[in-house]
């Protein structure tokens, strides 16, 4: 249960943070605001990370260098000012699902993160406190405005600092469904968002940052339950594994006016939708029996939040500092294993190097010949 302290805490932090959120936003090109930004990237299908097998180039770091292990994953460590480790894809989704499957931070004033962010700031979040091991904050964002504090909510999350568990984000043009495990912790759908809906293309974002740092905004530090001391750390969330599915096809969304609506945006070379309800389902167990709404403190997350890009930890300015137009070069596709590999390269790796079959041939009429002496 939220305690009444961090209520307090997290109220008071509001009026001082909400003064530099909208300021510290920031995108590469808004195209509600102009009309020559890139076009997004399309995933356009599923895909199935695991990373104890390594790092995939559809995945591009920022903000520090993440680490592998065979057993374990991708690990995001912080340990000093300024490190903000985290991954970001160079493709985008138009509705989809997000399934992560890690471990949580520990760390007074860490925050560990989940961000799907889109252009013109549409945004969809899980947000852990290395302060606290048994909650999670969901929050969306719609335009990157930050005007009222009533979209973030507080969502059991037990252990989540000890043990691997999945965590999904379904996000459709009719409803966000958050999951913890199996268990439906919050629904959010379009009448409950106000006319301040997520629904534009959306990139993939996660790791840690210091949401305690000194360098950081009063309200920030309050919010993340700071000031972060480093010499207790360091301090790392780790991923095992993340399954992306984008529920529209493609390959790359464009936004076809101004207002950022879903159904201004175009699908070039697919539909809009088009993957919908042929992605497979989310595995449900159960559904939380309540969740803490967090009132007029829960939008203190701040927008985009895994520190900045360039490796300070400025919080809000964080996931959008970011923002990344790579594309999947012309002879090049995308496997279900997240690897972007050049066309036929699958198939060429089925069959052993040319090299090899020169070697295996001289063998085989190597041991022809022994044999026939033999005889």
């Amino acid at each position: 249960m939220v305690s009444l302290s961090w209520r307090t805490a997290v109220t008071t932090a509001t009026a001082a943070f909400a003064s530099v959120a909208s300021a510290q936003t920031w995108t590469a090109c808004n195209p509600t605001q102009r009309t020559d930004c890139s076009p997004n990237t399309a995933l356009g299908m599923a895909i199935d990370v695991d990373f104890t097998q390594g790092a995939v180039n559809s995945f591009n770091p920022y903000g520090g260098t993440p680490s592998y292990s065979r057993n374990d994953g991708v690990s995001f460590t912080v340990a000093k000012s300024g490190d903000s480790p985290q991954l970001t894809s160079i493709f985008y989704i138009m509705f989809g699902r997000v399934e992560i499957t890690m471990k949580a931070a520990p760390g007074a004033g860490i925050v560990s993160s989940v961000v799907l962010q889109s252009d013109d700031l549409d945004e969809i979040d899980f947000e852990w406190l290395g302060a606290d091991n048994t909650y999670v904050q969901t929050n969306f964002f719609f335009q990157g405005k930050t005007a009222s504090y009533d979209r973030g909510q507080f969502n059991p999350a037990p252990n989540s600092q000890g043990q691997f568990i999945k965590y999904t984000i379904d996000w459709t043009s009719e409803k966000i469904s958050w999951y913890v495990g199996g268990t439906l912790v919050r629904v959010l759908t379009v009448n409950d968002a106000g006319g301040e809906y997520p629904q534009s293309p959306m990139q993939v974002k996660f790791g840690a940052w210091s949401g305690g740092d000194s360098a950081n905004s009063p309200g920030t530090i309050q919010w993340a339950h700071g000031p972060t001391d480093y010499s207790q750390g360091p301090f790392s969330m780790t991923v095992k594994s993340v399954m992306v599915s984008d529920y529209s096809t493609g390959k790359s969304y464009r936004y076809g006016d101004t207002s950022g609506t879903w159904q201004s945006i175009i699908a070039e070379g697919g539909k809009v939708n088009g993957n919908l309800g042929k992605a497979g389902t989310v595995t449900v167990t159960a559904s939380a029996v309540a969740a803490t709404n967090t009132g007029s403190a829960g939008g203190s997350v701040p927008v985009g939040g895994i520190g900045s890009a360039s490796g300070g930890s400025s919080g809000s300015n964080g996931g959008s500092g970011s923002s990344t137009h790579g594309s999947i070069p012309e002879g090049w596709v995308m496997k279900p294993d997240g690897k972007i590999v050049p066309v036929g390269a699958a198939s060429a790796m089925a069959r052993p190097p040319q090299g090899l079959l020169v070697a295996t041939s001289l063998v085989t009429v190597a041991l022809a010949a022994f044999v026939g002496c033999l005889a």
